[in-house]
């Protein structure tokens, strides 16, 4: 359905989520969802030998291929005129299919509560959207691996409190972020495999509907149980519940999510810091515009958006954990509404904070080049500005190493460094003088200083820890998706 413009169009559907997720969580997949649901209700029935209180089948086959006709035509204006007429919206599907099925209209909903197919829906979306992320997730960690790779061994400047500190390498820094992004899957993919399926439990939990139904046969009811979430391919169900499957799963999944989007505003915010430092920049489109007032400006925007959108993600399991913490008893109505908000907006502001993640990482930018770029001469000047000091170490043990006395060295280090630093404070030198200054220091004259204050010498294991990583962490990842890997997410706005 085309939304009007002259009503509010949700920016997650419109500007930033995925086709295929906004469809996912569309009214017409949740309402053919729910015709699925009484289909596999009707069905399981029916094997596990329903039977009317005359003796005979509850359930026909005939009734059943009815309703297999009809799990799609849904008229939803003929729905919305039901559900303003009963103001109950499973009622009101009952009320349609009715119309189209009208002979299968007495095994509709047998022995169910809404939440059968209200929660069970949302339980099939919800899986279905963590695939998904996976699979996004995915790309987005090959896509990164692939350049902490590629600069694994490129030295630069680090930073602790963002002050320069020890060198790494560019590599290195990615894997940072890497790390994190591997560690949101395990996570979506422990969710995804241990999420269980509400499965038919009657209107408080009881199954006491069921038992009716079956005549008091307790071991059919606990099949009818499992049969059911078997149709929807679970592979189990929640042990005990009220009316609805515990909202605490909701919580935990949008934990999950928030997981990932505070890994993806990690690393969109060092990529702003470093694009201010002009040493890493996004993909940047021929025609693409910086700014309406300031021709020259190139801003961080897709950084930009990822991290707004994140902080979005972030702050909705507040909300799920509120809603998990105040059901009460064995339900209350009072979490229909938030939930339907911000369940399908969590997958799809999580789908599209990894979808500009992605096409950061694999946007064309021109020529060969895509993804992010380096800029190789901008690191390298930054690494020459601050090594005369991260070198000083290096250079007072090799003139110890040459026979100089130590507490002598380190004195002469101190009061240089001391000097250059206030000349620059002052606007009159820079960093590298203070290697002019030191090879004029007879306690240096037998120091080699090319091979000291080579930066390769101050990455310590930089190269081989990216390495290692891939091949421990990424390399599985990989494998278990390899048949969605390669993919280049476009933004459409």
């Amino acid at each position: 359905m085309t939304i009007p413009h002259d009503v509010y169009d949700n920016p997650l559907i419109g500007r930033y989520a995925s086709r295929e997720m906004a469809q996912r969580w569309s009214p017409l997949r949740k309402f053919r969802t729910w015709r699925r649901l009484w289909l596999a209700l009707a069905e399981a029935q029916a094997e596990l030998g329903l039977m009317g209180d005359n003796g005979q089948p509850r359930i026909t086959p005939a009734q059943l291929e009815e309703l297999r006709a009809h799990l799609d035509d849904i008229d939803l204006e003929r729905a919305a005129e039901h559900e303003k007429r009963l103001r109950h919206d499973v009622m009101a599907h009952i009320a349609t299919l009715k119309e189209v099925a009208p002979g299968c209209g007495d095994i509709l909903h047998l022995g169910a509560t809404s939440c059968y197919v209200t929660d069970n829906t949302d339980l099939i979306l919800i899986r279905e959207s963590l695939q998904h992320l996976c699979e996004s997730l995915a790309c987005v960690i090959d896509a990164l691996a692939q350049f902490a790779d590629q600069w694994k061994n490129e030295p630069t400047l680090g930073f602790t409190h963002f002050q320069p500190a020890q060198l790494t390498t560019v590599g290195k820094r990615a894997s940072l972020w890497l790390y994190d992004f591997v560690r949101d899957l395990h996570e979506l993919e422990r969710r995804r495999d241990e999420l269980p399926f509400r499965g038919a439990k009657g209107t408080t939990g009881s199954q006491a509907s069921f038992l009716a139904l079956f005549h008091g046969d307790s071991e059919k009811v606990k099949q009818l149980d499992q049969l059911v979430a078997r149709k929807n391919h679970f592979t189990r169900v929640v042990p005990v519940c009220g009316q609805t499957y515990p909202r605490k799963i909701d919580a935990e999944v949008l934990d999950a999510l928030s997981g990932v989007a505070q890994s993806a505003h990690k690393m969109g915010t060092d990529l702003r810091l470093l694009a201010h430092r002009q040493e890493i920049d996004e993909p940047f489109e021929a025609e693409q515009v910086g700014s309406s007032a300031m021709a020259y400006k190139r801003n961080p925007m897709r950084s930009e958006r990822m991290c707004s959108i994140a902080r979005f993600v972030m702050g909705l399991p507040a909300m799920a954990a509120t809603t998990a913490a105040t059901q009460w008893l064995e339900r209350t109505l009072d979490d229909s509404a938030g939930r339907r908000l911000y369940i399908p907006q969590a997958f799809l502001g999580t789908d599209a904070v990894l979808r500009i993640a992605l096409n950061l990482l694999t946007q064309p930018s021109g020529g060969e080049q895509r993804g992010l770029i380096v800029n190789q001469t901008v690191v390298a000047r930054s690494v020459r500005e601050y090594l005369p000091y991260i070198a000083t170490e290096n250079l007072m043990m090799a003139a110890v190493q040459a026979g100089e006395d130590r507490q002598v060295v380190h004195d002469v280090v101190r009061k240089h460094s001391h000097a250059v630093t206030a000349q620059v404070k002052a606007g009159q030198g820079s960093p590298t003088e203070l290697f002019d200054r030191l090879r004029q220091e007879p306690v240096f004259r037998n120091v080699d200083f090319a091979a000291v204050l080579d930066p390769r010498q101050f990455i310590g294991r930089c190269p081989q820890q990216v390495e290692e990583f891939l091949e421990e962490y990424v390399a599985p990842i990989r494998k278990r998706y390899q048949n969605v890997l390669g993919q280049v997410a476009e933004l459409p706005v």
